[in-house]
């Protein structure tokens, strides 16, 4: 495997990784707002909310490493 194959397996793996960790995020909003926690939730809806915008970003390089550019 060469350093681009690499780099494509490790955007892909990150971007499956913070895919994870967004759905925890949800999960974990509303388990806090059941609890009455609506300031911990927001936050963690908002966490939620970057983590998936950032996902837009593991995209973007797949593309631009597969077009070769």
């Amino acid at each position: 495997m060469d350093e681009i194959e690499k780099l494509e397996r490790l955007l892909h793996h990150w971007k499956e990784h913070n895919d994870e960790h967004a759905d925890g995020f949800r999960h974990w909003s509303a388990k806090a707002r059941s609890l009455g926690r609506t300031d911990v939730s927001a936050v963690l809806d908002r966490l939620e909310e970057e983590t998936r915008r950032l996902n837009r970003l593991f995209d973007e390089a797949l593309e631009k490493l597969r077009a070769g550019t």
